[in-house]
């Protein structure tokens, strides 16, 4: 029997373009979506991935306009729709003016992906306030303004049966650090799970307005967050000792599972962390025995 498991964790997987990938359902045609922080990595994947299941696409950024522009020119170089609107998610006004002209734009917005997110790593008691505040400003305050601001808009126009059954849709990113402490990152692994919490409550509060709300729980991703995790082959098969499915994921995995959630195959959905990790959180070195 071969023992295909360890020839995967001897080198970096293949290139996402490389794995094999099926087409988008195109069910998200005539809602528009917002997502954060998607001028690269998981948020690039999932605007694309939202524009290739139909939806008009608000594309956030910060910083590198250039890259924006990059993603939206993709998603029109295929038949979609884009704009790119620049907004720092931990500053109220910027959320405002974002959300007003995102609707000004495409008349009204059914899919909000809180994405925008960062690490500030340090051993705990070398932390700094201003590498605290910058997490949570933009991991878990972000979250609240861009969520409470799609749950205005989408109770205020309530639901479009012709494009969904739903009056809108929420998608947090969380992590498998809402569940897993990770030690040098307390300011990241408290915004996950404060994130967890937040879109649990507001899932709660939500739901008897038909807004659904949920989140997603990447494991390790292939992104430049992270780079040092996978970019050799020691460092890769160091890091597939933490996943059973012995591959990392791709930025496309997690848009899909956004996608879905977005659509209406996932309206009893609600509430809920969909943990896209290979496996991460089944703590693999329990695998053994203990």
């Amino acid at each position: 029997m071969s023992n295909e498991p360890s020839k995967l964790a001897s080198a970096p997987a293949k290139d996402d373009a490389e794995l094999p990938r099926i087409a988008y359902p195109k069910n998200l045609v005539g809602q528009p979506a917002l997502v954060t922080g998607a001028n690269s990595g998981i948020g690039k994947a999932t605007a694309i991935g939202l524009a290739k299941a139909g939806a008009d696409v608000v594309i956030n950024y910060v910083t590198h306009p250039e890259a924006a522009e990059d993603v939206a020119q993709e998603i029109t170089a295929f038949g979609g729709r884009a704009i790119t609107i620049q907004a720092d998610v931990s500053k109220e006004d910027d959320v405002l003016s974002m959300f007003a002209k995102a609707i000004a734009h495409f008349g009204t917005l059914h899919i909000v992906v809180s994405n925008a997110g960062l690490q500030r790593d340090s051993p705990f008691e070398q932390m700094t306030l201003e590498q605290w505040n910058t997490v949570i400003g933009i991991n878990l305050t972000g979250q609240f303004l861009c969520t409470r601001e799609a749950a205005r808009e989408f109770k205020k126009r309530g639901v479009d049966d012709k494009v969904s059954v739903a009056a809108g849709k929420i998608i947090c990113m969380s992590s498998v650090h809402q569940e897993i402490p990770w030690a040098g990152h307390a300011n990241y692994a408290a915004s996950k799970g404060g994130v967890m919490l937040l879109m649990k409550s507001i899932a709660q509060e939500l739901a008897p307005y038909k807004i659904r709300v949920n989140s997603v729980g990447p494991g390790a991703i292939r992104t430049p967050i992270n780079t040092a995790a996978w970019s050799t082959p020691e460092a890769y098969a160091e890091l597939m000792t933490l996943v059973p499915y012995k591959r990392i994921g791709e930025p496309d995995d997690i848009a899909r599972a956004i996608a879905w959630l977005a659509s209406d195959a996932a309206d009893y959905v609600t509430g809920a962390t969909l943990f896209v990790d290979g496996g991460m959180t089944l703590y693999p070195g329990f695998a053994t025995g203990g």
